[in-house]
Order: C-alpha cells, then structure tokens, then sequence
C-alpha cells in the first residue's frame, strides 16, 4: 500500500445517529504532552544553533493586557490579538465562510466557534459551539462539516456555519478510538484524499506498543475502513500536505528522561511512492541515530529517517505549509512549527514558532530557524505557549496559545 494513494474511497456518510448535547465532564490533566529530559546529563551545547529575530516595531498596548511587545518577530511583520480569552485554546480550523474553530485542553471541553464580523482584526463573536467530550483538542472542517475529537470520540456538526449557536446539534461517528495513559488526546485533519486521519499516541514514555498506538490512522468519513498509515510515532500533535508533492509531513515529540539535549524532536515526512507502511523508529530509535538506552535496538529496523532533526525536547505541536502569498516570496511553501516548550529542561526551551526552509522540489528541509519568539523570557518563565498554526485566506499566520488563552495573528507590513 502507498500511504500517499490510499485504496479507500471517500463516502459521506448521516448513517452515524445523533447524540443530545453532553454534560460537560470535569477532569484533572498535565499538559506534559512533549519529550522532555530529567537533566541527567546536565547542561550541554544546542544541537542547532539558530539566530533570533530582529524585535517588531513598538506597538500600542494591546487591549487584552497580554505583552505582545515582548514578542520578537522578523522585520516587516507584525502581530496582533485575533481573539481573547479562549481558554485552552489548541487545534485550529477554518470554514469557508471565515469561522475560526478552535478545540480546547480545558476543563470544561468547549469547541470555540470565533468570528470577525466587522474585519477589523478581532473577533467580536465566541460561541461555545459544544461542550462536554473529554479534552476536545482536535479539529477539522470537511465538506462544511465540522469535525472534532474527545479522547475516544470523533464527532461532527453538520452545516456548521448555519448553526453558529450553543449546543449545536452534533453526531457521534466513532466511539472506540484508543485510550492510554499518557498522550491520549487526538486531532483530527481530512486530507486531499478526502479521508479523515488521526493519530494516536503512544501509551507511555517509550515502551513497544502494537497497533493502533504510536500511529498514524485513516479512515472513511464515517469511520469504517480504519488502517494504519504511519507506525513508530511517539506522538504527533501537528500535520499537513505538501502544495507541490502532495505528501504528508508531521511533527513529533521525542521521549522523556535521556537527557537535556537528547533525543531530538522531529519533522517527518511520508515518502511518496513507499510500498509498506513507514516506520519512524519509536521507541527503539529516536531521531537519526540515538538508540534507545533502555530497549536497545531490538526494533524491526529499515525506518524512515527524520526530514529534519528539531532541538531536544521543545514539544513541537502544530504545524503548516505557508500557502499564502503575502509572505515575501521566500517564506512561500515553507513550514512554520508551533513548539509548545519544554517542561522539565534544565534549561527551559521553546514557547516559540519556528520556521523550516523547504527545498524547491518540496522533499527536503533545508534549515531550522526562529520566526517568532518572546513567550519565554530570558529567566525561563512563559507568559504564553504556542501549539497550532493556521494560513488564513488573506495568507496571515494564525497562532494558538493555550498558557495565554489566545489566537493572535501574524502579518505581514513591510514596515
């Protein structure tokens, strides 16, 4: 099977019975969904060296009291609030109509519908489209649809730009995806195939797991002819499709407790053309060539071998092909990582949004640099914590930030 020509065909399917609206289910949870190290090995040098960026122009206080002067961007570009508070903001999704989506880590698990109805830059109107599935994290719209997640739920609102109200009327479509112990929550993204992919994380820290954890999976809109399409993910938390290749490209989050610097967080790609499922090493190998120390190299070998090695332990969450054009030219087809930070280095990293050059066939990485950052000062502590990405029509760059509870937006002015 090529994971990049799938064998099923997409169906639309109503079949799936509606549900009444959910009480809304309290619950306890750490955020520590990236790889982090318990510092053993003590502080050592980056493994890539990368270059700030030049501080944005002053800006006047922002109205919701959040320090975006802070926020050091390249020259020429500008952010600004979009929306706040969005509790717990985390995955992003846009209709066709301009509703901004937007899945949360609260308590309450609310999907977030956000709307700028008079196009000055914010959104004015937030409703709580639905409340009540366990860690809610994931979205997507499909064929006007919107798509979201619990921890072993896929539900949708169908038509949802017509039914921009609380509680809207929603559908379970899948009821049995895994559960775990750790990395539990899903996303959910529709790819140009039309079928609907969602991983699902490992069950600990590093282990040997069997499907379907530590995996990519696809399905058909209404859930039937599940497979796997990518195997040895610790987990993802981020993926999108090439413009020019069509290919899948993702993030993921390295193991715990090596050390500081080590293993390397990683940007993956699904090669085109592969005859077998692509396995990325997990948990016995972890970026290009550390061994796991405690299971050793026992794994079934022949893995796919990162596109681009990310520094240790930055929790690198959501990311996005740059398909706008009003970027300068050379951001364009670019991939821009939300990294959520580090949570137990010795040295706090991350709290920023990178930005990996891409070759001009769209096969290769070609580097690993700052785009925006200031989230984290220079004592370690954060006022904010990137997790998603998302290109809007007019080709701004839509950032979550679920420490802050915000959804800002990075243009570009020239200025």
């Amino acid at each position: 099977m090529n994971p990049a020509t799938p064998a099923l065909g997409p169906s639309k399917s109503r079949s799936a019975p509606p549900l009444a609206a959910l009480a809304a289910v309290a619950l306890a949870c750490t955020l520590g969904c990236g790889g982090d190290s318990d510092g053993n090995a003590g502080p050592m040098p980056t493994r890539t060296p990368v270059s700030s960026p030049t501080p944005a122009p002053s800006r006047s206080p922002d109205p919701s009291g959040l320090p975006l002067s802070e926020v050091r961007l390249p020259p020429g570009f500008e952010i600004t609030v979009f929306a706040h508070p969005v509790p717990r903001a985390r995955a992003m999704a846009l209709g066709p109509r301009g509703t901004l989506f937007v899945g949360t880590f609260d308590q309450d698990g609310k999907i977030w519908a956000l709307r700028d109805e008079d196009a000055d830059g914010r959104a004015e109107r937030k409703v709580v489209l639905a409340q009540g599935p366990k860690l809610p994290v994931g979205v997507d719209v499909h064929d006007g649809d919107l798509w979201f997640t619990g921890v072993t739920e896929l539900w949708r609102i169908d038509d949802v730009e017509d039914h921009l109200f609380e509680n809207a009327p929603r559908t379970l479509v899948v009821d049995d995806l895994p559960d775990g112990v750790t990395h539990t929550w899903k996303l959910v993204r529709f790819g140009p195939d039309g079928l609907a992919y969602v991983p699902v994380g490992a069950p600990c820290n590093a282990c040997p797991v069997e499907d379907p954890y530590a995996a990519l999976l696809r399905m058909r809109p209404d859930g039937s002819g599940r497979e796997v399409v990518a195997r040895g993910i610790r987990n993802t938390v981020g993926f999108d499709w090439s413009p020019s290749t069509g290919e899948l490209w993702l993030t993921d989050n390295g193991r715990d407790l090596i050390a500081d610097t080590v293993p390397p967080d990683e940007l993956n790609r699904i090669p085109s053309g592969s005859t077998s499922v692509p396995h990325f090493g997990f948990p016995w190998l972890h970026g290009s060539n550390v061994v796991d120390p405690d299971l050793g190299a026992a794994g079934p070998g022949n893995y796919v071998l990162p596109a681009r090695e990310l520094d240790a332990h930055v929790a690198p969450l959501g990311m996005r092909f740059y398909t706008g054009d009003s970027f300068p030219e050379a951001y364009r087809g670019d991939v821009f990582v939300a990294e959520h930070g580090s949570w137990n280095r010795t040295v706090p990293l991350g709290a920023r949004v990178m930005r990996v050059p891409i070759s001009a066939d769209g096969r290769a990485a070609e580097g690993y640099e700052i785009f925006a950052e200031g989230w984290q000062r220079p004592d370690g502590s954060r006022w904010g914590r990137p997790v998603d990405v998302l290109v809007t029509p007019e080709g701004d760059l839509l950032v979550s930030d679920d420490q802050a509870g915000a959804i800002y937006r990075i243009r570009w002015t020239g200025r």
